[in-house]
């Protein structure tokens, strides 16, 4: 009788096999651990006399005197020295860079001058300054200068004046005088529009530098009218601040005579991406130009 073949049992899917696998593994992981730190805790002394029986074994029993210390494992340098970048500036744009440090240098000390000449006018709000990297604006409210509607200096201006003088006497920089009205419209026998008051205010301060030794060369007159008001014209108080006269002591890469076109661009191109900074207490910063620009 032919025995009859018995069918294979079907081994039931295990799906707990992926625990062998990670057992594995975290064996291996452990192991590796255990070897990085018998690595990082070598015993110094066993590790020398290693060292030496090695030596002795390779060269024949002849020590080798080490000039170095042995290695020490596990440990950072606390040290890192540092790179000299090679200064790829030509002697002429570094020369031209020293320059231009310079001319910030004396900016920043005008702008402090004028703060301290000025104080009291500062804190009486009759008078403003405001920096910014290639000039240094001095606003003065024309309360402090002129008559309602005359564009002849009051006598309290004349002494004021004097101070801004010896502010900017021993620089090279070009000055701007910028005058400003509010929109109130005036039509005299002088003055048909503010157009022409405000080039009259600028033109009386002018006159009055050349006066105190400024030269004429580095002095201009600009009236810009009833435009580009710091304030609304809707009320008296808006008004009382747009009424004012502007001293702007101009950076020479921004004059229009004393440098070249090619000089200029030289200027501006070397010119450093962080601004000097004033002292809070003494000026403004503005990053806005000033109009004639």
């Amino acid at each position: 009788m032919s025995r009859r073949k018995r069918r294979p049992l079907q081994q039931a899917d295990n799906h707990d096999r992926w625990m062998v696998s990670y057992a594995d593994f975290v064996t291996l992981l452990f192991a590796f651990f255990v070897v990085m730190y018998s690595i990082s805790s070598v015993n110094k002394g066993k590790y020398e006399t290693f060292s030496e029986s090695l030596d002795q074994a390779l060269f024949h029993n002849e020590k080798i005197q080490k000039e170095a210390e042995p290695i020490q494992v596990g440990t950072i340098p606390t040290t890192i020295q540092p790179i000299e970048l090679p200064n790829l500036m030509t002697a002429e744009e570094r020369e031209l860079s020293e320059e231009i440090m310079q001319e910030k240098r004396r900016l920043d000390e005008v702008s402090q001058e004028f703060q301290r000449a000025l104080q009291p006018f500062v804190e009486s709000q009759l008078v403003g300054i405001k920096q910014h990297d290639f000039w240094v604006e001095l606003e003065m409210n024309s309360e402090l200068l002129f008559a309602s509607g005359k564009a002849e200096l009051s006598s309290k201006a004349v002494p004021v004046l004097q101070k801004v003088a010896e502010a900017v006497r021993d620089v090279p920089n070009v000055i701007n005088v910028e005058g400003y009205t509010d929109n109130v419209p005036i039509s005299t026998g002088f003055y048909p529009s503010n157009w022409d008051l405000s080039s009259a205010r600028a033109t009386s301060v002018v006159k009055e530098l050349v006066k105190n030794n400024i030269p004429a060369t580095r002095l201009s007159a600009v009236g810009y009218g009833e435009f580009h008001p710091i304030a609304d014209n809707k009320d008296e108080e808006g008004r009382f601040k747009n009424r004012r006269v502007v001293l702007v002591l101009m950076s020479q890469a921004f004059a229009r005579y004393g440098m070249t076109d090619d000089e200029r661009v030289k200027v501006l191109n070397l010119a450093p991406s962080q601004p000097s900074s004033p002292p809070e207490t003494a000026v403004e910063k503005t990053p806005e130009a000033p109009a004639q620009l």
